[in-house]
């Protein structure tokens, strides 16, 4: 579970513990984050898109804890992670939109640059 507060940990906030696309109704901005179970991404956009975070359980008491460069949180998805799953996907994409050029890895990768020879990665999925 994760609690998100316009001032610090008190005033008018907002408890997720799933997914949510769109938190703009519930929060004008976001100053304080408790996370209590599991671990989230916070997007600065709706949709799961902009800047990302990735916060773990504790405390923080304002946005540049969590390294963020605004008090904007519009949308949070919880990570799930399964340490018994056999197998993990990850695509690579050189332009955004998870178009044109792709590398796919399967395996652990110490170097990135080296695997796909691109200058620039945009994009990704798991």
């Amino acid at each position: 579970q994760i609690t998100l507060y316009e001032d610090r940990f008190q005033g008018r906030h907002y408890e997720c513990s799933s997914d949510h696309p769109n938190l703009q109704p519930y929060l004008s901005h976001c100053n304080s984050v408790r996370v209590d179970s599991g671990c989230w991404m916070l997007y600065e956009l709706p949709n799961y898109s902009g800047l990302q975070y990735f916060l773990r359980c504790g405390y923080y008491a304002d946005h540049q804890q969590w390294m963020g460069l605004s008090d904007w949180v519009r949308s949070c998805r919880l990570i799930l992670y399964n340490p018994q799953a056999s197998s993990h996907r990850l695509r690579i994409y050189d332009p955004e939109d998870y178009r044109g050029q792709m590398v796919e890895i399967t395996e652990d990768c110490s170097c990135l640059h080296d695997l796909c020879r691109a200058s620039y990665l945009a994009s990704l999925t798991i």
